[in-house]
């Protein structure tokens, strides 16, 4: 009767052997993501292709364009970013009208770039005070307006976290607007530079 007790466990105490395959599903589960990265990160390498999400843009604002270069400028010291676009005109707005537009695909770039009023922003002029962007907002629960530069930092996603928190440090505004979309698809030499950029010496 020992024998047989020791061969089929009581009814109630699970076998071991549910309890590691419980155990190897808990692993997997709770790694998916690092494994998946890995294996994506490897792809990438070994393809030389480009894996969407990878990198993201970075949206502030800022009061005024010394603020903006010098966030833009500590940024790039920090390697936290490898490049940033300091936006200070109105005709930024369109451009990021028709960014925006193609990336929700609404309608096409060729179509956008069809009407005049939509076309990505001419350099030639010099600056106006009215082309700076212009916000309305509300702030203590009133409607405020301000003039603002847009800066479009081009970084690594994984490392949105640590410009978010930086730009936060250095930063004049109370909460200043910072938000990232990633980049879906890009030239492949360009994604290459933007990574060389980022590494640390």
């Amino acid at each position: 009767m020992d024998r047989l007790g020791s061969r089929c466990p009581l009814p109630g105490y699970p076998r071991s052997s549910v309890l590691i395959c419980l155990l190897i599903l808990t692993a997997s589960l709770l790694t998916y993501p690092l494994i998946r990265t890995l294996s994506l990160q490897l792809h990438s390498a070994v393809t030389g292709s480009f894996v969407s999400g990878t990198y993201s843009i970075v949206f502030v604002n800022c009061p005024n364009e010394q603020i903006a270069r010098d966030i833009a400028r500590a940024v790039l010291g920090k390697k936290l970013a490898a490049s940033v676009n300091i936006l200070p005109e109105a005709s930024s707005l369109a451009w990021l009208r028709w960014f925006f537009m193609r990336k929700l695909g609404k309608t096409t770039g060729r179509q956008m770039l069809a009407t005049p009023e939509e076309k990505p922003p001419h350099r030639c002029r010099p600056v106006r005070e009215t082309d700076f962007l212009k916000k309305c907002y509300f702030w203590n629960g009133e409607i405020e307006e301000a003039t603002e530069i847009l800066l479009l930092m081009k970084t690594k996603t994984s490392k949105v976290h640590m410009l978010s928190s930086y730009v936060r440090l250095v930063h004049p505004f109370e909460i200043p607007e910072i938000f990232s979309l990633p980049m879906d698809q890009g030239d492949v030499h360009y994604l290459k530079w933007l990574k060389e950029g980022m590494e640390e010496d």
